[in-house]
């Protein structure tokens, strides 16, 4: 199974990628110089970004507040111990944006979903502020 850890780089990739088959669907061209909030209007499709980030945010409520010894809350529970650590900075975990809008506890957090939802919207707005 690979996960892809939610950088602004990927997201931008994403939001390029969606607006290219916008024009595509609607059959205009860059050369067109249609503003992408128009094609966005005529298309009526949602944000890549905004899509993304919430279909996220839910997935980690539900599978932290799964009770069971599921291998799902196992895997984003564990910490690797083994060998070195490579140089430079080290690279982004799936949990690390959601550590930085729900906090250190954020699987403690997610049992509650009311405060859940209101930090979920936090979090989709972060992604969908990006260009």
């Amino acid at each position: 199974m690979r996960v892809w850890t939610l950088t602004v780089r990927l997201v931008h990739k994403f939001k390029v990628a969606q607006r290219a088959m916008e024009r595509a669907m609607l059959g205009v061209s860059l050369r067109d110089r249609i503003r992408n909030e128009v094609i966005r209007q005529r298309t009526k499709v949602i944000d890549v970004a905004h899509r993304i980030s919430k279909l996220k945010w839910q997935w980690a409520g539900h599978i932290s507040r799964k009770t069971d010894n599921r291998w799902g809350k196992r895997v984003l529970e564990w910490r690797p111990r083994l060998g070195k650590r490579s140089l430079g900075r080290p690279q982004a975990r799936w949990s690390d944006d959601l550590r930085k809008t729900a906090g250190r506890s954020w699987m403690r957090e997610a049992e509650n979903r009311s405060q859940w939802r209101a930090l979920g919207e936090a979090y989709v707005q972060q992604w969908t502020a990006i260009g």
